[in-house]
């Protein structure tokens, strides 16, 4: 028995017609625009021609023959976009179009439409990446090629970079094992055996977000905006061979740069040009770093630039321009009608006002000479010139009499007998002691009393002195403020009687301490008191004498101020120390918030996760708590800081200790406002995309003590 034959396919012939026989069907299933706009694609085809033929159905007459003309079921899109061309005069009207002519009509033409849509099939985007790699391996720019296929120069080298990724990777996305997003994380680095080494360290890692990737690759390189980048600029950094990683996908402030031992070569090169070029200027010495901790000036005398005395005919002229500028400005009140030439003639009269105002300001080459300059970089990559500190081993000496041969010069500046001829090396008040052992007392002349002798009569004038300072508030008050100032602004000088130590602790370890405006507020008002003080230690009684009562407390207070220290360090238990600064600060009503501390991101991105949720529990409830826990930890703690701003959280340390009492009330209190808080709506909803974040990560886990814990209590 013979088989079936099997029924061959017929296709449709493909013909050229003229464009202006042929008509937009209105069975096309389209009607929604989408992708490339109709203009585009008239662009497109005016550059390669049309690459794909229209798919048309004859028109019929009444008796079912043909017209002679063609509806275009499927296709329309390139059909409208022929007219675009023929309107443009770039085609003639009947320019023979290619066409896929369907005289079956075996399917209804809605079905053509749709089924050309739905079965084609956008190229998969690592097909894309590579085709504009191959585009520009041909020599075509991503200029170029974002104007051939409309789209921005910068989409074309985000492309460019995906497609340069490591070829194992690629093939990895290709496979679906690699999300399109690692793909654009793991772009930022051009080293495909680094790429490939972070990838297998998180491919079997719970943790593969993009922003972790990230990290990975950069860990060993410094921000564009880090203070030594902005010092050195991408420029002078690339001409020396540096490469700078970009994140094409996202704000990435400059990006990276990836040799940081470079950098920092860069940065000390012209930081010693820097130095150089300003000691000099007269400078003794000039100490030049990076940045420097917190008190390193501590123990150094400041010396302060002055003004340039202005002569008699810059007054005179100060003088005329002030009072024109004035009388003018006085006119000008009274004027009903603005006028531009009277407030550009008031603007010029400012100026000129400013600038003899701001005159220059110099120092004493003489005080240069002993003094120094610290030179470092500010926040912003500026350089920073502190001048004017004078070391104590560059304060010049103070002699009394000429220094003979057989005397030392003591550190104190005072000249100190070595033995010899004149004495036997016993210096009171100046004057050489001589033995009186030997002798009898009745030779001729008078020597100085005996060392016993003078000890005694000392001890007796201390202990009156000290009666009378005890009956004298306000000279006791002069007194220790004397030996204060002397020991925080002139270091080491030996001028008062008091036995009394002041120490100050610098904290230089913490970083960033001086940027906080505490530390500023301190400095300002330090630098404020050094230019008010004499000069020499020797001037100070009377001037603290001359103060007022207001002032005197006020320099008191800050003296005393920088000897307070409420560190808690795991060496150094000091538990009575930190009850006292408790007391202290309850005394001054005393608060964290007040001062302007806030919970920033970065504060808690070095809490655990428990830490975290802890925090906005107590502060905002358990609600607001559950908003955030299911959350990665970096979003956590940018999320924590935006739920505990202005909620007045302080963590244990910076919490003052209150009675037993009064902090279960207050515990009582919190508790009640949380949950008011709650359901007033204070717990704020987080936005939709990351309250979808469901895939926690892990965190090391809570020890108190070293014992580990499912849950916090916070401090009473």
């Amino acid at each position: 028995m013979a088989k079936n034959a099997i029924q061959k396919i017929a296709m449709n012939a493909a013909e050229n017609i003229p464009y202006d026989k042929l008509m937009l069907s209105q069975k096309n299933v389209r009607r929604i625009k989408d992708g490339v706009s109709i203009e585009q694609l008239a662009e497109d085809i005016g550059r390669r021609k049309l690459i794909q033929s229209l798919n048309v159905r004859p028109v019929l007459d009444g008796e079912g023959e043909e017209t002679g003309t063609f509806e275009v079921p499927a296709g329309g899109r390139r059909y409208l976009a022929l007219g675009i061309l023929i309107k443009q005069k770039r085609l003639a009207k009947n320019e023979p179009i290619p066409c896929i002519v369907n005289r079956r009509q075996e399917t209804s033409a809605e079905e053509d439409s749709l089924a050309e849509n739905l079965r084609r099939a956008d190229l998969h985007p690592l097909d894309q990446f590579r085709a504009f790699k191959t585009l520009s391996d041909q020599g075509l720019d991503p200029d170029e090629i974002g104007a051939r296929f409309f789209v921005s120069p910068a989409t074309v080298r985000q492309r460019l970079r995906l497609a340069s990724v490591s070829p194992k990777l690629l093939d990895l996305y290709e496979k679906d094992e690699i999300r399109l997003e690692q793909i654009m994380a793991l772009s930022i680095s051009d080293d495909h055996a680094r790429q490939e080494q972070v990838w297998e360290r998180i491919s079997s890692s719970h943790t593969q977000e993009p922003y972790y990737i990230r990290r990975l690759l950069t860990e060993t390189t410094v921000r564009a905006d880090d203070r030594r980048a902005v010092y050195v600029g991408a420029e002078a950094y690339e001409a020396a061979g540096g490469v700078i990683l970009r994140d094409l996908f996202e704000q990435d402030s400059g990006g990276w740069f990836q040799d940081a031992a470079l950098l920092e070569q860069l940065v000390f090169d012209r930081l010693k040009v820097d130095a150089e070029a300003i000691r000099a200027e007269g400078w003794k010495w000039v100490d030049a770093a990076i940045s420097f901790p917190y008190g390193h000036t501590s123990g150094m005398r400041r010396i302060y630039a002055e003004a340039q005395e202005l002569s008699a005919g810059e007054i005179e002229r100060y003088d005329a321009l002030k009072a024109e500028y004035d009388q003018l400005d006085a006119d000008y009140a009274k004027a009903e009608d603005a006028d531009e030439a009277i407030e550009a003639k008031l603007d010029q009269l400012g100026s000129e006002l400013d600038a003899i105002d701001d005159r220059p300001q110099s120092y004493d080459p003489a005080q240069k000479a002993i003094a120094g300059v610290f030179v470092t970089l500010a926040a912003n990559g500026a350089l920073q010139v502190d001048a004017g500190f004078v070391r104590y081993e560059d304060e010049p000496r103070t002699e009394t009499g000429d220094v003979d041969e057989g005397e030392e010069q003591g550190a104190d500046g005072e000249t100190r007998s070595n033995g010899g001829d004149d004495g036997d090396g016993v210096v009171v008040n100046g004057i050489p002691v001589h033995d009186a052992s030997g002798d009898d007392g009745e030779d001729d002349g008078i020597k100085p009393l005996p060392d016993r002798l003078v000890f005694d009569l000392t001890a007796q004038r201390t202990l009156a002195l000290r009666n009378a300072v005890a009956g004298d508030v306000d000279s006791a008050f002069v007194a220790a403020l004397h030996a204060f100032v002397l020991q925080v602004f002139y270091r080491f000088a030996p001028n008062t009687c008091l036995e009394i130590s002041l120490k100050s602790g610098s904290f230089s370890q913490v970083d960033g301490l001086a940027e906080t405006s505490w530390a500023k507020e301190i400095s300002e008002r330090h630098e404020a008191w050094d230019r008010d003080l004499p000069d020499e230690a020797e001037g100070l009684w009377d001037f603290l004498l001359g103060l007022d009562e207001a002032s005197r407390k006020a320099l008191f207070a800050h003296c005393v101020s920088l000897t307070l220290n409420a560190v808690v360090e795991p060496w150094n238990r000091r538990a009575k120390a930190l009850e006292h600064a408790d007391v202290l600060g309850r005394s001054l009503q005393f608060d964290m918030v007040d001062a302007g501390w806030t919970p920033t991101v970065e504060f808690l991105g070095r809490l655990t996760k428990a830490r975290i949720l802890q925090a906005v529990r107590e502060a905002r409830g358990a609600d607001s708590a559950q908003l955030i826990d299911h959350m990665k930890k970096d979003i956590m703690a940018r999320e924590a800081a935006r739920l505990l701003e202005g909620s007045n959280w302080l963590p244990e340390p910076l919490r003052v200790e209150v009675d037993e009492v009064s902090a279960d009330a207050g515990d009582a209190v919190a508790g009640d406002m949380s949950v008011e808080a709650a359901l007033d709506g204070d717990a704020a909803e987080l936005p939709a995309f990351l309250a979808d974040d469901a895939d926690p990560s892990s965190d090391e886990p809570v020890t108190i003590d070293g014992d580990k814990a499912d849950h916090l209590q916070a401090a009473e």
